[in-house]
This record gives C-alpha cells, sequence and structure tokens, in this order.
C-alpha cells in the first residue's frame, strides 16, 4: 500500500503542483480544499500529468467536526503538507480580521485533528515575510524574525510558534516549515498554473495577463525603494523546483532523519531580482513586449529580500535548478492555455 499523504489547498497553485510531485515520486494524495480560491477543474490538470486523480475532499478547515469526519475516513494518512491559507498581503492589510480566523483558525484544527488520530509528520507553507525588513541580506533561518509588515506575514509567524508550543508541549508531532520566497512559473505541460481568481496580487500572472492583453498594463508599485535600479527585490523561485522540495521533506520526515521538533529552511535561489529584471527577462524569453507604468508603493511591500539557501541545499539535499527564462516561458505557456480554454 502507498503513503497517503494529505494536501491542504492542494487545488491551489503551489499545492496543485506538490500533489504532482507527490504522486509522480510514488505516494498517494488526499486533497482538502474549500474551492475558495480554487477549482475542481485542477484535478483534471494533475490527472493529465500523472495518469490518476488525487483523492479529494471539500472541505474548509474552519470546520472542526468536518476536518476530524474527514481524518476518520483516512486512517491510513501518514503525514501533513498544509498549504491552506489565505495568502495575498495586500487584502490582508484591508481585512485583518479574516486573515487572522481563517489562517490560525484552520492551522489549530489541523494540529488537534492530527494529534487525535495518530498523524506524526507535519510540513507547514510558511513565507519569508517572517523576516519582515531584513537588516542583513542575503536571510539565513537564524535572521531575526522582525515584526511582519502585514497580517499575513504575521500569521505566518504565529503559525510557526504556535507548531513550535505544540512540540515542545510534548505532542507527538515531527515538523518542517518552509519559508518560501516568490514562486512563479507553471508546470512544463501547461496542465496547471497560476490562476489567481480576480485581480493577480502577485507580479508574474499580473505580468502575463498584461502581455496576453487581459490587463491594459502592468502596475509597477514603486520605483523609489534603495534597490540598484529602484523597483522592489524578490528571489523569485520555480514553483516545480519549490514543490519537489516538499516531497524532500516529506521523505525526511518518514525517514526518521529531522532534527526533534520543527526544521526551517529556506526555499530559493539564493539571487534577488527586480521588478525591472523580471520584465526584461520576460521579454527576452518570449519576445513578447508589454505597457507597464510605475505607481506609488503598496503598503505591507518590504524592500527587498533573498534567501542564502545553503541549509535547504546541504541539511535538507535540495537545490533550486530551473533556470528563470526557462520559468517564464513555462509562464506564458499557461495564461495562454488557459486563455484558449476560456476564450
Amino acid at each position: 500500500m502507498k503513503e497517503l499523504i494529505i494536501v491542504t489547498g492542494g487545488t491551489g497553485y503551489i499545492g496543485s503542483h506538490t500533489a504532482v510531485e507527490l504522486m509522480e515520486a510514488g505516494y498517494d494524495v488526499l486533497i482538502i480544499d474549500n474551492l475558495v480560491n480554487s477549482r475542481i477543474e485542477v484535478l483534471d490538470g494533475i490527472e493529465k500529468i500523472t495518469g490518476r486523480k488525487p483523492l479529494f475532499e471539500k472541505l474548509d478547515l474552519c470546520d472542526r467536526q468536518g476536518l476530524t469526519d474527514c481524518f476518520a475516513r483516512y486512517p491510513t494518512t501518514r503525514a501533513i503538507i498544509h498549504f491552506a491559507a489565505h495568502k495575498a498581503v495586500p487584502e490582508s492589510v484591508e481585512k485583518p480580521l479574516k486573515y487572522y480566523e481563517n489562517n490560525l483558525l484552520s492551522l489549530i484544527n489541523l494540529l488537534n485533528a492530527m494529534k487525535n488520530h495518530g498523524v506524526r509528520y507535519f510540513v507547514f507553507s510558511s513565507s519569508c515575510t517572517v523576516y519582515g525588513q531584513p537588516d542583513k541580506l542575503p536571510v539565513t533561518e537564524e535572521s531575526p524574525i522582525k515584526k511582519a509588515t502585514s497580517p499575513y506575514g504575521n500569521t505566518k509567524q504565529i503559525s510557526e510558534e504556535i507548531i513550535s508550543d505544540v512540540i515542545a508541549a510534548g505532542d507527538a508531532i515531527e515538523a518542517i516549515s518552509l519559508r518560501y520566497f516568490n514562486p512563479i512559473g507553471a508546470h512544463p505541460s501547461a496542465h496547471i498554473g497560476e490562476l489567481p481568481l480576480g485581480v493577480p496580487a502577485n507580479l508574474v500572472p499580473y505580468l502575463t495577463q498584461t502581455a496576453i492583453g487581459v490587463r491594459e498594463e502592468l502596475r509597477v508599485f514603486g520605483d523609489d525603494y534603495n534597490t540598484h535600479d529602484g523597483s522592489a527585490v524578490r528571489d523569485y523561485i520555480n514553483v516545480v523546483d519549490l514543490s519537489r522540495a516538499h516531497v524532500v521533506s516529506i521523505n525526511r520526515l518518514l525517514a526518521g532523519k529531522n532534527a526533534q521538533g520543527i526544521e526551517v529552511f529556506n526555499l530559493g535561489t539564493g539571487k534577488g531580482l527586480s521588478v525591472f529584471e523580471i520584465i526584461k527577462a520576460f521579454v527576452n524569453a518570449t519576445g513578447v513586449e508589454f505597457k507597464y507604468r510605475v505607481v506609488n508603493r503598496r503598503d505591507g511591500d518590504i524592500e527587498q529580500v533573498y534567501a542564502d539557501t545553503t541549509m535547504a541545499n546541504k541539511v535538507l539535499g535540495w537545490k533550486a535548478e530551473i533556470p528563470l527564462e526557462e520559468t517564464l516561458r513555462t509562464a506564458w505557456k499557461w495564461e495562454q492555455t488557459i486563455r484558449n480554454q476560456t476564450g
């Protein structure tokens, strides 16, 4: 019998790519998702890539009884990968209670269900936002956890504290927290990719929607940052590379190789790129030009952040490998595919 891994938020962007990588690594996958910010058709895309559909339960993790009942139906579950959360920084600034309620209550319910049903292994979808605006770059796992610049970032900080406290209290849970930098791109098959509902909050889907004509222009939020070209700098990582780190993490947990308590790893490329550099790289990769305009800075955004990935490379045994221009070509191929499907 194959190991069963629950992937919460598994019809979302990173969750769906991780489900694919898990299934191709030989695991069975149960996706739990309430479909508030994703579409059920993603399951078809996963099936086209892997040749089989994952198990699926439509469920809101804030429904504690529903989650308890779900765990009871799948007693062979070995591990959880927890993606499900609200994640738009600007929206979190405008609607903080929505983010605190959803992101924290869902985690608490999930940890309770794990404890009550004897599920030991947990991989948490965290974020580089826990570092706030770092004093020193690149960011290591030992960098100070500074005051978050958004409620979204604060929920990730608090979530890591909750997991650590639960483990310190003696609960039989072993955890790995993966602090993502900026995932971009799509599966090379173009069967799954990033599909934000409404106006995208992230750079690359807004860029590809502009390039294909859905948006009139790309807005660049600020060109007066203290960076080499004035635009904000981030560490952009291919979503497939990122997803593979979750498989490595599950393997590490199931093999009993993780350190006691919660381990933390940065997932990035180790290189910071500005918004203007991403625009230039996209044009070089695809040959497609588009309009963009500089506007005021956006609340909650930080100036620059990029990762030191030494720990992930050496301890976790994972490294980002897919080049930027290839990543941007997959994002463009995905955008073209979904527009052809929807007309």
